[in-house]
């Protein structure tokens, strides 16, 4: 029992409970985590900047990214550049795309900005299906384009990757820069090395993409850093039904 400065007797202050964890004798620590939590003044904040906060960030991006998305239906993730204009071939065949999988009965995952992945995303609203924006914090603002009906921002490339892979049965990948290569390569990493399976990806203009798959072939898989089968982790087309029905086909649609 307490004395009236409200000190506890020695024998008693030689075992302590903080949560699960037991401590005793010369390692009871004083006070409780209550107290040190609400008598914190403010102040020093560098806190919020080590790592094991962030974990605790980490933490939460994943639990809201997979709140969110746990009950879409089936969906194909779309990938392409931000730089795209509004109205060129390649948007229109961004819209068509998006549209086209929503018909099929996929929702669309974006990147969420603008050019190629606004263009995915307004051809599926106005095809009427699943509408999904994936954001990232970037120096430069883009915000998420006005054609995403679910829309998450994210601090971390790696856990909005995991998000474009988890929640999808398959990729469609416009002309993009380092993002969308970024994007593309790893998914096709994940299939090489069997972390996923049935996982189309489909590379939409084969102008755009065919140098890069001239160097995969003659460099990459001709100097012996590839195998050749590696060269059919992926299609290519020109032709919007041509790629929505390889990704339908591939997830057993």
């Amino acid at each position: 029992m307490a004395n009236p400065e409200g000190e506890f007797p020695a024998e008693q202050r030689l075992e302590q409970r903080l949560g699960p964890v037991l401590r005793r004798r010369d390692q009871v620590k004083p006070g409780t985590t209550d107290q040190r939590l609400l008598d914190t003044e403010g102040g020093d904040s560098e806190w919020v900047h080590t790592d094991p906060w962030r974990v605790m960030r980490i933490q939460s991006e994943f639990v809201e990214g997979f709140g969110a998305l746990a009950e879409l239906p089936s969906a194909i993730s779309v990938f392409g550049s931000a730089r795209t204009p509004v109205g060129s071939p390649e948007y229109e065949a961004g819209v068509r795309i998006g549209h086209a999988l929503v018909d099929a009965g996929f929702a669309v995952i974006t990147g969420g900005g603008p050019g190629a992945m606004e263009a995915a995303n307004r051809g599926a609203r106005e095809a009427r299906g699943v509408s999904v924006g994936l954001g990232i914090e970037l120096p430069f603002e883009q915000g998420l384009n006005p054609h995403v009906d679910i829309g998450v921002n994210f601090r971390y490339f790696f856990v909005r990757k995991t998000m474009f892979v988890k929640y999808a049965q398959g990729f469609v990948v416009l002309p993009g820069g380092l993002g969308t290569l970024d994007e593309l390569f790893e998914a096709l990493t994940l299939v090489q090395t069997g972390k996923v399976t049935r996982f189309p990806i489909v590379l939409f203009g084969s102008a755009y993409w065919s140098g890069l798959i001239d160097w995969l072939r003659d460099t990459v898989v001709g100097g012996g850093k590839a195998s050749e089968r590696d060269l059919l982790l992926f299609h290519v087309t020109d032709s919007v039904e041509e790629a929505v029905a390889l990704v339908t086909k591939e997830v057993g649609r």
